[in-house]
């Protein structure tokens, strides 16, 4: 019975997941992913990877996720899935990289600088 462990990342938010052949389940933290993603936009993001890769109702997965929004932990468990997928079928590679969910999307949140009220705002200029 083939099993993987695999984590991915998306801004500050980190998913560990346990991916194992069962009935379809998936869980995070604890919870039905219906119950932790309440809306169906989060809920597509979370199992993209698993109806991309046609493997819906084949894996349980078992994922603990922290940090964070909910929007980057969503992606976050769709990346660690999808990077579990692959590790146990290889050939599922080429139809999760065509959608994008391969890649790991590393934009992070800009520093505030010193002086500043964000991290590109300037206070206002008075010429006089």
């Amino acid at each position: 019975m083939p099993t993987t462990n695999t984590s991915g990342r998306r801004k500050t938010a980190v998913a560990r997941i346990y991916l194992k052949e069962g009935s379809g389940t998936l869980t995070v933290n604890g919870k039905d992913y219906k119950e932790y993603f309440p809306t169906l936009p989060l809920q597509y993001i979370a199992t993209q990877s698993i109806e991309v890769s046609q493997n819906a109702g084949n894996y349980d997965v078992n994922v603990n996720v922290a940090g964070g929004g909910v929007k980057g932990q969503a992606e976050a468990v769709r990346l660690a899935i999808a990077k579990a997928i692959v590790e146990l079928d290889p050939e599922k590679k080429s139809a999760l990289r065509a959608k994008g969910i391969m890649t790991r999307d590393d934009r992070m949140v800009e520093r505030k600088k010193p002086g500043r009220k964000k991290a590109r705002k300037r206070f206002q200029f008075s010429k006089r």
